[in-house]
């Protein structure tokens, strides 16, 4: 069994029953199996999704379940019989843990709707820990010289914004409109100006106007002051509006469909329960659609990645501690960006 020399225990943070909070855990180590690897995380980065596993939001997720899905580090250990993955291999994971290579879905190669796909925090145990041990075919090589506190919130984050862009109807230089300037948005605007699109910010306040430009904004278009459906009208439609903030009262409302051009797409990434009050009417006019997309496959993680590198599109972030665990989810409601746990 090949590997460098690891501890007997390791630390980590889970969810002990469904409802409870984060506690510390210690687990025996154990040796990748056939299809398994071991990875030392450097990095995983904190998203609502990890609120999943504390409710039992999905089927399959028993006690106590570690949390985490943006995941970075590096490989440890592995069985005699891996041929891909090699010690010391710099590597991440994110939402989709793993597949059956059976169902209908698999057969096509569409991974990341298997019928019987496990997730990583969620239905296996994922990066709240000082180690992790991942389904081999739900690894993404890191390109080299990427920063792991940056690279983790691409596993989830960044290749939702990236791959369901890149999966959309629009074509550059279209107009794509991204609603909400926070941890999924910030990466939205780059990756769509990176695309070829001319990208108009979509916020409830002033507060994140220049950052928008920055970022590679070409508008912004402030609802506290301005329709912003009005305003969209005015630059010729948008042909996509990416919702990342979640707020389903504007992400499906009447003002922000009608900023949309005719055969326009609103794409809903951010996760909201309950439902939504979509103005049908409006939609049928413009021949318009409503979308969602999941993150994305191992192969969807590497893209992302080498894109990111190579249009430098920056992860804004936060850093805590494995042991600050517990604060790092606390702060989803009011950080501003990524917080991401560096065990």
């Amino acid at each position: 069994m090949p590997s460098y020399d690891h501890p007997e225990t390791y630390k980590a943070y889970a969810f002990l029953e469904k409802g409870g909070d984060l506690k510390p855990i210690t687990f025996k180590w154990r040796d990748p199996e056939p299809g398994e690897i071991v990875v030392k995380v450097i990095a995983c980065g904190v998203c609502a999704g990890d609120e999943s596993g504390k409710l039992g939001v999905f089927p399959g997720t028993t006690y106590p379940i570690v949390p985490g899905h943006e995941i970075v580090g590096d490989v440890v250990a592995i069985p005699n019989t891996e041929k891909k993955w090699k010690l010391g291999q710099r590597v991440g994971a994110g939402w989709h843990g793993g597949h059956c290579h059976e169902c209908k879905r698999c057969s096509v190669g569409d991974f990341v709707t298997c019928e019987n796909g496990v997730i990583n925090g969620v239905t296996r145990h994922g990066g709240y820990a000082e180690y992790i041990t991942l389904r081999r075919e739900a690894v993404a090589a890191i390109p080299d010289g990427m920063d792991p506190a940056e690279a983790a919130p691409l596993m989830c984050a960044g290749v939702t914004t990236f791959n369901s862009l890149r999966n959309m109807s629009c074509k550059p230089p279209q107009l794509v409109a991204v609603q909400g300037i926070g941890g999924l948005g910030h990466i939205a605007l780059q990756v769509s100006k990176a695309m070829g699109y001319r990208t108009v910010a979509l916020s409830s306040s002033p507060s994140k106007a220049e950052l928008s430009m920055q970022l590679g904004a070409e508008f912004y278009l402030d609802g506290s002051k301005v329709d912003q459906g009005a305003e969209l009208q005015k630059l010729g439609g948008a042909a996509l509006i990416i919702c990342t903030a979640p707020n389903s009262d504007i992400m499906t409302g009447l003002r922000l469909v009608e900023g949309l051009a005719v055969n326009g797409e609103i794409l809903i990434l951010a996760a909201v329960p309950g439902g939504t009050n979509l103005p049908l009417i409006s939609l049928l006019h413009k021949r318009a659609s409503v979308r969602g997309w999941p993150a994305g496959s191992a192969a969807d993680s590497e893209d992302c990645c080498k894109f990111a590198k190579a249009n430098g599109v920056r992860v804004m972030v936060n850093k805590f501690s494995l042991e600050q665990a517990h604060d790092a989810l606390e702060s989803l409601s009011s950080a501003r960006f990524r917080a991401v746990i560096m065990p």
